[in-house]
């Protein structure tokens, strides 16, 4: 069974920084393009950063460029995804996601979806 288990959500003061894992496990890690997506109260999932298989290509939406960083670790079967500069409108429900091969455009044909990790940043 594939399992993509995300780590390292909590609370943190704006301004502050917080580290993500996923742990992925069941699959051939470095077949998956990875990523983060989020989903704050009350409104829809929303793209956060993907990384390509070998981490050559990063992407990241406009409002956490430059503030996040996406990484893997393919020996470890791990993404990454690095908070800086929190701010409280990055709260939100955190999903790692794995996608066969590479995203696309519209970051449709997700395989796989990890539970999520809460994400609080207070002011």
């Amino acid at each position: 069974q594939v399992q993509l288990v995300e780590s390292g959500g909590g609370l943190v003061q704006t301004g502050g920084s917080l580290r993500l894992s996923c742990a992925a496990s069941g699959l051939t890690f470095r077949q998956y393009a990875m990523g983060w997506f989020r989903q704050a109260p009350g409104k829809e999932r929303e793209f956060v950063a993907t990384i390509s298989w070998n981490g050559g290509n990063r992407d990241y939406a406009d409002s956490v460029k430059g503030r996040f960083t996406i990484s893997r670790d393919n020996a470890k079967n791990t993404v990454y995804l690095q908070m800086n500069s929190l701010k409280p409108e990055d709260t939100a429900d955190y999903y790692c996601a794995a996608r066969y091969n590479s995203w696309s455009k519209d970051h449709s044909g997700i395989n796989y979806w990890g539970k999520g990790t809460l994400v609080t940043v207070s002011s």
